[in-house]
């Protein structure tokens, strides 16, 4: 860490010290003036498993039956701020029993009793609107049976993080940070009696923030799908619970929710979850779901690009493709060497997939995500689309940008009986003079997906850097690959002669992946990185190896049902399924 940055958030920290101990020296609310529904959903298992002392923040997991939360070795800071900001309150009230109750007053009550009057890490402007929302939407829960004395000292610790957020908020790193310190100033003002003061400028700088950060296409800079729900979230509670209270949501507010809402659809896949790219994952399940229809926007956007998406979707198939230069500068700290990589579902079920984030795997595994290789998508060996370098910050810890990546990427596509999409790429253009071409086809029933990926140098100048490289490689030629990450739920088996992978799903579905020849196929080892797990999931990926050795490589490939699979399959989601998606 740069001795500018160690100094810079360690001002950051001082301040939010003196700001959180000063804020209790504002107004105190004492009751509520209206209290907000719960609109938070929680993961039953995760609040099980919180009940048997079994918890799991930031990819470590302590098992510790008999301790107070507050009590755990905190193994690194991530964890310690995913404890801080209550987000597991929904998944205590998710459970609802007298246990969960229990856990969730004593563990709310005691942070009261430890950090309440501004002590402690947890005094970030995002961290502090995240819990104050918490706690605000699980009120009841937490009051419930309370003696005056704690009732009184958790209104005290409300009106704290009011004023504290009233104070901080601009503290809070443009985009979802400060977006949840907004929304958590905006709800304390109000639902606290006595905070009302602070509405009209938490509400003005709520309508500045979505002006400036969500572009006319309903974007964030990121292009992280999962982040822009989290932002839609936040926004469609405020506009909600300003209408509750009478108060006419500001329009620009209002019109960056509608901008927002056709793009998340656009980025779902048939199976309800979020397409995976660029740090973000397919959501807890129900959430997009449950934003979207709480938002009353029913269509999706049907034509250019959403976010830098594009999406192909017939019968009960879709794949969203990234088809956009990646994010920029400080935008892509969590951002993926992933231009032109898809995701396909067929009905409920994933099968072809992107590696994910392996941010909460440690610094390894977050760096690998990254890497082209770890998308479906054609790569170079040894080389990713966008390099990694420079220097970047997050929470603190160091982490690296994006650079050198794609300055031209192109995509059109033609919708009629099949829907075709016709893409292209150059970064790989400044290091070996290539090209990236990708054609995708999907049939109007949804049955099969025809794709080709090339190599092409297209100029003179691009000619002469393949030579260069060509020669380097003692005339061997550019090795490559295209890679397809199937699912961990895919089965998956070498099939025809080993000419074929056959792939069979949960719901009874074969699918038959082909090629036409021109590159080895092989069925090797891939991860599955997803947050709410220990470790990475063991999966395969087919893989198509070849060698560019001339201006001009081309391979061709299907991935088509089988003939005797049913066009429409009964496929429910069993109880089973659910718990093994949490786990």
């Amino acid at each position: 860490m740069s001795e500018t940055h160690d100094w810079s958030s360690r001002r950051w920290r001082a301040m939010n010290r003196i700001h959180a101990r000063g804020a209790g020296l504002g107004r105190r609310a004492k009751a509520f003036t209206s209290q907000p529904e719960p609109r938070t959903i929680g993961s039953f298992n995760r609040g099980r498993q919180l009940c048997a002392g079994n918890f799991l923040f930031a990819g470590y997991l302590v098992e510790a039956p008999e301790a107070e939360i507050w009590d755990l070795p905190m193994p690194d800071e991530p964890f310690e701020m995913e404890v801080h900001g209550f987000e597991w309150l929904d998944d205590l009230a998710a459970v609802g029993d007298l246990g969960a109750r229990h856990r969730a007053q004593q563990w709310t009550h005691e942070w009261v009793t430890r950090f309440g009057r501004g002590a402690g890490p947890g005094w970030h402007p995002d961290l502090t609107g995240r819990r104050l929302l918490r706690w605000l939407c699980h009120a009841v829960l937490l009051l419930n049976g309370a003696e005056t004395k704690t009732s009184e000292a958790f209104f005290k610790a409300l009106s704290r993080q009011t004023n504290f957020l009233a104070r901080r908020w601009k503290a809070a790193d443009p985009g979802l940070p400060r977006f949840e310190a907004l929304a958590g100033l905006i709800q304390g003002a109000l639902s606290l009696a006595g905070m009302e003061r602070h509405l009209g400028r938490a509400v003005r700088a709520m309508a500045r923030e979505c002006a400036e950060r969500i572009d006319e296409e309903g974007g964030i800079p990121s292009r992280n799908p999962e982040e822009l729900l989290d932002v839609f979230v936040l926004l469609t509670w405020t506009v909600d619970a300003l209408a509750e209270a009478g108060k006419t949501p500001p329009e620009p507010l209002v019109s960056a929710v509608q901008r927002i809402a056709p793009t998340l659809r656009t980025l779902r896949h048939a199976d309800g979850g979020l397409a995976r790219f660029h740090g973000g994952g397919r959501g807890l399940d129900g959430r997009l779901d449950q934003a979207l229809a709480a938002s009353g926007i029913r269509h999706m956007r049907h034509k250019g690009l959403s976010m830098g998406f594009a999406r192909l979707s017939h019968g009960r198939t879709t794949a969203i493709i990234d088809a956009a230069q990646p994010p920029h500068d400080i935008h892509s700290l969590d951002g993926h060497a992933s231009t032109l990589a898809f995701e396909l579902t067929s009905g409920r079920r994933p099968v072809i997939v992107n590696c994910g984030s392996g941010k909460t795997f440690g610094s390894n595994w977050r760096r690998a995500g990254r890497a082209t290789p770890s998308h479906s998508t054609l790569a170079i060996e040894g080389y990713s689309s966008s390099r990694l370098g420079g220097q970047g910050f997050i929470a603190g810890r160091k982490t690296e940008l994006l650079l050198d990546g794609p300055k031209d990427v192109t995509c059109s596509k033609r919708d009629d009986d099949i829907a075709a999409l016709v893409l292209s790429h150059d970064g790989y253009l400044r290091t070996h003079g290539l090209i990236h071409h990708r054609r995708l086809e999907l049939a109007s029933d949804g049955r099969s997906l025809i794709g080709d990926d090339s190599l092409s140098a297209l100029t003179p100048d691009a000619e002469a850097i393949f030579d260069k490289v060509f020669e380097r490689a003692g005339g061997t030629g550019v090795p490559f690959a295209v890679r397809f990450h199937l699912h961990p739920d895919v089965q998956a088996a070498l099939d025809m002669g080993g000419t074929a992978v056959s792939m069979a799903l949960k719901s009874g579905e074969i699918w038959v992946f082909r090629h036409d020849g021109a590159a080895e196929l092989t069925l090797a080892p891939s991860v599955y990185l997803e947050r709410g797990r220990l470790s990475p999931r063991a999966t395969k990926q087919v893989v198509l190896s070849s060698v560019a050795t001339g201006y001009g490589t081309r391979i061709g490939w299907t991935l088509a049902k089988a003939q005797d699979t049913p066009a429409h399959i009964r496929d429910h989601v069993t109880e089973e399924d659910l718990a093994a998606s949490d786990r």
